[in-house]
């Protein structure tokens, strides 16, 4: 069965191995894979949590810290304490609202969102953590102008706790050609238009280089002029969301540099689902293949 992000979001624990077999894996590593790699930078590092949802949660804190990242992302509440036990962050949380298919494109939602959104704000502070992710719901009949105005009237409710907590709210951006059918915030016009909307540097995109490749293309055009409306970047490869490599059709090395040459300072997340037998050592290379 296909894994995405909608099963995650229900739960990782049923796909939990122990962790000796982790380490065994990683001990089957040859000596000069296990080097520290030198980044440049230039690019702050990041993973998603649930691409390795089988891998020790502790496990995989240890081969971000040796690997080099700085953060592992799309974690909850009850993981914040253990990436500060080892020196990480998680620089896209989650952790509130209704999950992918429910989002602030429906009225009905808005004050169980508004709720969850509120409550999660004092704990993020608390972790020192200053986004977290939200959604717009699939579209279920509405027009883009009418889910654009849903979201606008229930963000903007929102961006007085926000800018009280100096907390960013990051609406990703999904295909709903392949993964995500009928999700609404499937283009990058259609997200900023909501970003200038709401009208708050306190609300965002998520730029998921991977969906927006499948909806749009022209990935480095979009990215450096609407470089201002995001705040979070993820990456996949294309097609089948697999590894980052020569055996798909984004180069991401060029990717990289256009962010950099654009001023982006926030993080990329690695978001492909390893087909390798040995997922941390993919980690380990598209790390190595972003960083420029």
């Amino acid at each position: 069965m296909k894994t995405n992000r909608r099963q995650a979001l229900v739960g990782l624990g049923t796909m939990a191995l122990s962790m000796t077999s982790v380490e065994n894996m990683m001990a089957g590593d040859d000596k000069k894979t296990q080097k520290t790699p030198i980044l440049k930078g230039n690019i702050n590092h990041s993973v998603c949590r649930w691409c390795y949802g089988s891998t020790d949660f502790e496990v995989l804190c240890q081969a971000a810290q040796k690997i080099g990242l700085k953060s592992i992302e799309l974690t909850g509440p009850e993981e914040w304490p253990i990436l500060k036990k080892y020196g990480l962050t998680s620089a896209m949380p989650w952790g509130a609202g209704m999950g992918i298919d429910k989002g602030f494109n429906n009225l009905t939602y808005h004050d169980e969102l508004i709720k969850s959104y509120t409550e999660i704000m004092p704990k993020l502070v608390a972790a020192g953590l200053n986004k977290i992710i939200c959604f717009s719901g699939n579209r279920n009949g509405l027009t883009d102008t009418q889910g654009l105005e849903n979201c606008a009237i229930g963000l903007k409710k929102l961006m007085p706790i926000c800018e009280k907590y100096k907390v960013t709210l990051v609406m990703e951006l999904l295909n709903s050609k392949v993964d995500h059918a009928d999700y609404q915030c499937d283009n990058t016009n259609w997200g900023v238009n909501l970003c200038k909307a709401v009208g708050s540097p306190y609300f965002k995109l998520l730029y998921d280089i991977y969906h927006m490749q499948i909806m749009e293309g022209d990935i480095i055009r979009t990215i450096k002029k609407n470089i201002d409306y995001i705040a979070h970047i993820h990456t996949g490869g294309n097609p089948g969301r697999a590894e980052i490599d020569e055996t798909q059709e984004i180069y991401y090395p060029a990717v990289m540099k256009a962010l950099v040459e654009a001023g982006y300072k926030g993080y990329v997340g690695q978001e492909f689902i390893p087909k390798s037998p040995k997922p941390l050592e993919s980690l380990k290379k598209a790390i190595l293949i972003c960083d420029v």
